[in-house]
């Protein structure tokens, strides 16, 4: 006898008899002798008794076709399994309409989800149709049932859904030392260690390109500087080498010796040991800025995830004050500054720019001159952004300015604002660990929900009742995928696992990843803390003090449970400010819906990325620091301030120092700056005019505006989703 039944999105129903009777009469109804309620009868109550306890949607309509079949009415049979086919194929017709869509190359918001992935490339279409195949697969099996119905009622965004089942990591920081001087084996591939600045470089690219394909997040270097300086004075002492055996004399002691700085001079009145010294420092410098030239190049060509791709990379430097490191640091901003190919800005790596006092900040650091090129170079082509570790969150007690290995003390950051520092499973780093997965709450929703409530007071309690219960679902969900992701096995992450996790050296390629993994992060995200705000109490956090007031108590409860959690489940929960790219508008579409165009709130098409102030809202650079300083120790996931400037930065490098100052003076962790940049997408050209039409090299009208699009660069607007282009549209200058 039947009791239960399982219905295709998994979930389990009593049994209904009347939904068989409904289908059967349907059928009926279509044929010329038309209905019998007896054989309807008949039929319903042998598939009832006859049928096990729980069944299929699927078996059950087996079960009546066969019965219809040995009936004296086998013409409605035919209508059946005929009216079966059409339900199937109604089932499937959205998905048949997203594949036109991506067949075609048709610009939508599935197609431009995200701007760093060109899917009218065959590779990328193959990409997208697995994308949204896999969706609903994770929808229907692998989420429970409190976590589907808040996805489908707008509350909560699983980040990266399509790769849940891949039971892949999000991202990590990688001990580039480790590979560079043990090698690796990857697949089918393998690398020896490095012995020279050129190979060091390969192999740098290599390892963010291989553990792309691995993981579905980005990839970070978080100590390029140190990791790299070994190999210019490997470089250094290969060049004396050469004029040993050219010159026919020792130079063994020019070594070890060491160098202030590595700085090409002409050779002109330099006799003996020191022309030859100085000329192996000019090939030094030589090889290295190539060997930073290709690295950069390799970047943003080199390709992953089914080749549609550019690996999404980020590197962190500006610490090392060895002479081998300085030379790192220069010519790594020497080639960015003069661009790729025709002089194009680079679009990755994400360069970030380690600010700290008494190291690389203050005149009379000993990096203050590179701190001073970075500025410069960012103000022509975005990068490097700056992170802060002299902010109180970002210090470690640990960190000695005389210990070589400091850098493993300091933090880093990578892509759009990911930040991982803090570990309550092993030692506190950025090294060699990542975020495991993150998920992102819907809190404007959730304030609309409570705006009919007249009393202010009783209006937030509600709101923070609300948040409460979406909080614990968001806390559970990630602990779901985290117990789905410890079961791979090392064999399924051949480099992470290998070289790159901390701790996964000691594990065996059929072990489970869980014994290391817990070192990650589990984050909690949230979108639209702007409009959250004027949906309760009518302003948004940049012109109100009352705002303010609550959006930090909003942000401080997200950070108060997520400690609540860290302890209940054991894993390290933390707070990310939600780069919001793809997801930008979807809520606010979803929200629009239910509760209609709400001035303020879902009058535009996209909600304000995480704690920011609104892009549109008129201030100077001083008052959104202000305002948006106090998020970044509550977002310890991950969080960046954004500053708008106007015209041609290229040679105002102080309007970069100045924003590095405001940083400084209000404690923020992480920040960028945006300006002017168009790029001929014919030549590419490149210059910071206004209202460029026409090229001045090629004369191509083929122009576009090189922006930032959440934390990276995108070489087209053609790829951005239409909330982020509205977003575009509103942006505003601070000054």
């Amino acid at each position: 006898m039947i009791l239960t039944v399982v219905k295709r999105d998994g979930r389990v129903v009593g049994y209904n008899e009347e939904k068989i009777k409904a289908a059967i009469r349907k059928a009926m109804l279509t044929t010329e002798m038309g209905e019998d309620e007896a054989l309807i009868a008949r039929i319903t109550d042998r598939i009832g008794m006859a049928g096990n306890e729980q069944m299929t949607v699927e078996e059950i309509q087996d079960h009546v076709e066969l019965e219809l079949m040995n009936s004296p009415r086998k013409e409605v049979a035919k209508r059946y399994i005929a009216y079966r086919d059409q339900r199937s194929i109604a089932r499937r017709a959205k998905t048949r309409d997203m594949f036109l869509e991506i067949i075609e190359a048709k610009s939508n918001d599935i197609t431009r989800e995200n701007a760093n992935m060109n899917t009218d490339s065959p590779a990328g279409m193959m990409m997208k149709f697995a994308s949204e195949t896999t969706k609903p697969f994770v929808d229907d099996y692998l989420l429970s049932q409190e976590a589907r119905e808040a996805v489908q009622n707008g509350y909560l965004h699983i980040h990266d859904k399509d790769y849940y089942p891949t039971k892949s990591l999000t991202c990590v920081q990688h001990p580039l030392d480790r590979i560079l001087k043990y090698g690796f084996v990857a697949g089918h591939g393998e690398s020896r260690p490095a012995k020279r600045i050129e190979t060091a470089s390969i192999i740098g690219c290599i390892s963010l390109e291989t553990a792309q394909n691995e993981m579905h997040g980005g990839q970070a270097i978080p100590a390029f500087d140190f990791y790299l300086a070994p190999f210019v004075r490997y470089s250094y002492i290969e060049e004396l080498k050469k004029l040993e055996e050219l010159n026919g004399v020792s130079l063994s002691a020019l070594y070890d010796e060491e160098l202030k700085d590595y700085i090409r001079q002409p050779l002109d009145g330099l006799q003996g040991e020191a022309r030859l010294r100085q000329h192996a420092i000019n090939q030094t410098v030589s090889r290295v800025h190539q060997a930073m030239e290709a690295f950069i190049h390799n970047m943003n060509t080199i390709h992953s995830r089914g080749g549609n791709q550019v690996v999404f990379s980020s590197i962190n430097y500006g610490t090392d004050t060895s002479a081998e490191g300085r030379c790192i640091i220069r010519e790594l901003l020497n080639s960015t500054y003069e661009g790729v190919g025709n002089g194009a800005t680079a679009i990755f790596p994400i360069q970030i720019w380690k600010k700290k006092r008494g190291v690389s900040y203050l005149p009379e650091d000993r990096n203050y001159d590179l701190y001073q090129l970075a500025c410069k170079v960012t103000a022509r082509r975005f990068f490097p952004n700056f992170v802060n570790l002299d902010a109180t969150f970002n210090q470690h007690e640990k960190w000695d300015a005389s210990d070589p290995l400091r850098y493993n003390y300091e933090v880093a950051t990578m892509g759009c604002r990911t930040r991982v520092f803090e570990n309550r499973y092993g030692e506190k780093t950025s090294i060699g660990r990542g975020n495991i997965s993150f998920s992102t709450m819907n809190i404007v929703r959730i304030a609309i929900e409570c705006m009919g409530i007249e009393d202010k007071e009783e209006r937030i309690a509600k709101f923070f009742k609300k948040l409460d219960e979406v909080l614990d679902i968001t806390a559970r969900q990630l602990c779901d995928r985290y117990n789905f992701q410890k079961t791979a096995m090392v064999k399924q992450f051949p480099l992470l696992m290998s070289r790159l996790w901390n701790g996964a050296e000691k594990l065996s390629p059929n072990d489970t990843i869980e014994s290391v993994i817990n070192q990650g992060t589990l984050g909690i995200g949230f979108i639209g803390l702007a409009e959250c705000l004027v949906a309760l109490i009518g302003k948004h956090h940049g012109e109100s003090d009352e705002a303010q007031a609550l959006g930090l108590k909003i942000v401080t409860h997200l950070r108060d449970r997520a400690n609540e959690y860290s302890e209940k489940y054991h894993h390290n929960f933390s707070v990310l400010a939600t780069p919001a790219e793809g997801l930008s508008g979807k809520f606010t579409s979803r929200d629009r819906k239910t509760f209609g165009v709400i001035p303020g709130i879902t009058d535009k098409i996209y909600y304000t990325n995480s704690n920011h102030v609104p892009v549109y809202y008129h201030c100077s650079p001083c008052h959104k620091a202000k305002i948006e300083a106090p998020y970044h120790d509550l977002t310890r996931g991950g969080h960046i301030f954004y500053v708008e400037i106007d015209g041609d930065a290229t040679h105002n490098p102080k309007a970069i120092s100045d924003i590095v100052d405001l940083m400084d003076k209000y404690n923020i962790g992480y920040s960028s700056v945006n300006h002017n940049r168009n790029r001929c997408m014919d030549c590419g050209y490149e210059d910071a005019q206004e209202n460029l039409e026409e090229c001045p090299h090629c004369h191509s009208h083929n122009i576009d505006c090189l922006q930032r699009i959440t934390g990276y660069l995108v070489g087209t607007t053609d790829r951005w989703n239409n909330a982020k282009l509205a977003e575009l549209n509103d942006r505003i200058v601070h000054k």
